[in-house]
């Protein structure tokens, strides 16, 4: 496939890589000799690859692991031997035994999956030959964005083609459950962490210890996902510290003279989970993983998924990032093996360069044209025409491309025909009838409640939204402007200013905001909005222009579920809310009191529904102290200041949104994950269920 020209997110003039498809050579070529091939990756300062066993021996006798065995042996009493079996008990559960005769079957079955699933497999060749020179000369940390499960087999597969060293992943025990295919994993380079282990300070040296020593000798490169999770709702999570804490570490106490981190994009066209996560969004238990559930999911190959964008980032380091900010001295007034907690200097880098990575990784995320449709349909949920739908995504087009989104527009073909084709490939999610467009609900197989039709409706709703949020970061800091000079008492500039930073600080839990960036963000948002002829700024004001009314009023109804989700929230929290309200109770309580509003007629935004929006918004309220927590025996309950959550409430506009339920019709226990099971129990399980 001829390299596409997309845009640069600083500039639009410029280029960014281009993209070949590496499942073209597949459908032209044996799968078998692909799989069979010579593979002989070079790697870090051309070391000798590792053995497992040779790997797990260094662990068990270096000196970290040591002193925190015996200080776990005076702390319990027990002797150093028994501690130390331990230890070994616990490599054996988390070691990865990477064989390549399991490396050449999955190239093997996964050519044939992904030539099924996908229409192309798209890699920015300039990263991989950057990430190639990366790997010879400093230890490498690859950091792919997480949106599938197809993110870990889809990465090593593309390091195979490109016969590169393979990496070692960090994967979560759940899927040690899966009978063989947990062991294949293991044996494809997969090591295994618990999802928490507290307090187990054995535990925690022993897999510190096994990250630092393959990154210390360099014998693969080490692969884990910054956000700890797959996102649900396909916007980035807030990043998690502790696997880059501890890949940073060798290079502050001088192990290594650099560390590279590299930021990886995955782009999906069409989502493979997209109608499981909104289930999971809506109260609906996750799946357990099975090879079983694995077997029964092989009817997806029928589908068509579209095209994957993968994009490798410039490498960052870790050496340059630090310069000015880290004194390294002060690891030299300790013994090296003597654990200790991170300094407050440390940690507050190691922040820094979390956000700046996740940044890099929405920067680099490769838009397809539903994103766009879908935002504007979201808007429109009660449908429209497509001659509309059509027109309005021209102009979204030219307004992503101004902020110099990375689009991937079909060149030269006619508009009408991009979007019929996105229509086609989303067609369980929106249909066209007499010329207009809306969300497919799934039809049941029989009568249903009220509350089967809102769960139903609700779904539909998620799982579009998860295609909404992947365009909301090149939107996001011009759209809280325009909410901002929305909610501002006037124009002067201060003013729409102080409103942006309560919005920005309120919604820093449900987007990717960069801590001590919110002048840097409200400047690049004013800039923006200028830029693009919405707003004006004579002297310290700033104002919406003749012809601005489309984009203000655009970003306003973005934000609006957010906006929505966060006032529900409120409104529970202080009409509804008992003393005792546990934070166990809290999300199905406020889901609860969400379904009551909208089958009254007093709520229209499905999106409040959502567990995650639910969590950020406590998040947010706990962060402004509007709520504490107070542990009380084996529960944390919720403390909420109603005074200040109803400031907060009516910053965000409660008079605009809800009015008063009526209390007296509409019954106070309805659980949209009882619906749920009640349709698959009675048989009503619509297809997305299926």
């Amino acid at each position: 496939m001829a390299s596409k020209t997309l845009y640069s997110q600083r500039d639009p003039m410029l280029k960014r890589d281009g993209f070949e498809d590496i499942l073209e050579e597949r459908r032209n070529s044996s799968d078998l000799k692909y799989a069979l091939r010579c593979y002989a990756p070079v790697l870090y300062k051309g070391v000798t690859p590792c053995k497992a066993n040779m790997l797990k021996n260094i662990v068990l006798q270096s000196d970290q692991l040591r002193y925190v065995i015996n200080q776990v042996s005076q702390e319990s009493g027990e002797a150093p031997d028994i501690i130390q079996e331990e230890a070994s008990v616990i490599l054996e559960e988390m070691a990865h035994r990477l064989q390549i005769s399991t490396v050449r079957f999955f190239a093997f079955a996964l050519s044939k999956a992904f030539k099924t699933l996908f229409q192309h497999v798209c890699v920015n060749e300039e990263g991989i030959q950057r990430l190639q020179q990366a790997i010879q000369e400093h230890p490498v940390v690859l950091l792919p964005s997480h949106r599938s499960y197809m993110d870990f087999l889809l990465m090593s597969y593309i390091l195979y083609t490109y016969d590169l060293a393979l990496p070692v992943i960090a994967a979560g025990m759940d899927f040690m459950g899966m009978k063989f295919v947990g062991e294949m994993l293991r044996m494809s380079g997969a090591f295994f962490i618990r999802r928490s282990f507290g307090g187990d300070k054995l535990y925690w040296a022993v897999f510190s210890e096994y990250v630092k020593t393959m990154l210390r000798n360099g014998f693969a490169p080490i692969e884990f996902f910054l956000e700890g999770t797959r996102s649900r709702t396909c916007k980035s999570l807030t990043p998690k510290l502790g696997l880059l804490n501890i890949v940073i570490e060798p290079f502050f106490k001088g192990e290594v003279f650099d560390v590279n981190l590299v930021p990886i994009s995955i782009s999906y066209e069409r989502i493979l989970e997209e109608s499981l996560y909104a289930r999971e969004l809506l109260g609906v238990p996750k799946p357990k993983e099975s090879t079983s559930g694995l077997l029964k999911a092989r009817r997806i190959l029928s589908e068509d998924y579209g095209s994957i964008h993968v994009y490798f980032g410039q490498p960052v380091s870790v050496r340059s990032l630090a310069q000015g900010k880290v004194n390294r001295s002060t690891y030299n007034l300790f013994p090296r093996h003597i654990p200790r907690k991170p300094m407050e200097e440390t940690q507050s880098f190691v922040n820094d360069t979390a956000y700046r990575i996740v940044r890099l990784q929405e920067d680099n995320m490769v838009l397809k044209p539903w994103v766009l449709m879908a935002s504007l349909l979201l808007q429109n949920l009660e449908g429209m025409e497509l001659s509309v739908l059509t027109e309005q995504t021209v102009w979204l087009r030219g307004l992503a491309l101004s902020y110099a989104a990375f689009l991937d527009w079909p060149d030269h073909a006619p508009t009408a025909k991009v979007v019929s084709s996105s229509l086609a490939l989303h067609r369980g999610l929106a249909c066209v009838s007499g010329g207009r467009v809306s969300l497919v609900v799934g039809e049941p197989l029989g009568p249903v409640t009220p509350e089967e039709a809102l769960f139903n409706r609700a779904v539909s709703v998620l799982s579009c939204a998860s295609y909404r949020n992947q365009v909301l970061h090149v939107f996001l800091r011009p759209a809280m402007l325009a909410v901002a000079m929305h909610t501002a008492a006037s124009s002067k500039k201060n003013e729409v200013y102080n409103c942006f930073s309560f919005l920005w600080d309120m919604f820093s839990n449900d987007f990717i905001l960069c801590p001590g960036d919110t002048v840097q963000d409200f400047e690049e948002a004013c800039y923006l909005l200028v830029k693009t002829g919405a707003v004006q700024m004579p002297q310290q004001d700033i104002v919406m222009t003749d012809i601005g009314q489309p984009t203000l009023s655009f970003f306003n109804g973005l934000l609006e579920p957010f906006l929505q989700g966060y006032q529900v929230v409120c409104r529970y929290l202080c009409e509804e809310a008992s003393e005792g309200l546990t934070e166990k109770q809290y999300i199905p309580a406020v889901r609860s009191f969400a379904v009551k509003l909208i089958l009254a007629g007093n709520l229209r935004c499905y999106e409040v529904l959502s567990s995650d929006m639910q969590k950020n918004a406590l998040a947010a309220l706990l962060r402004m102290d509007a709520v504490r927590k107070v542990k009380v025996a084996d529960q944390v309950t919720l403390i909420v200041n109603k005074m200040a959550v109803n400031s907060i409430d009516d910053i965000l506009g409660k008079n605009r949104m809800i009015s008063h339920i009526n209390q007296t019709q509409i019954s106070p226990s309805l659980s949209l994950v009882a619906v749920a099971e009640d349709l698959c129990r009675d048989g009503l399980t619509p297809s997305y269920i299926r």
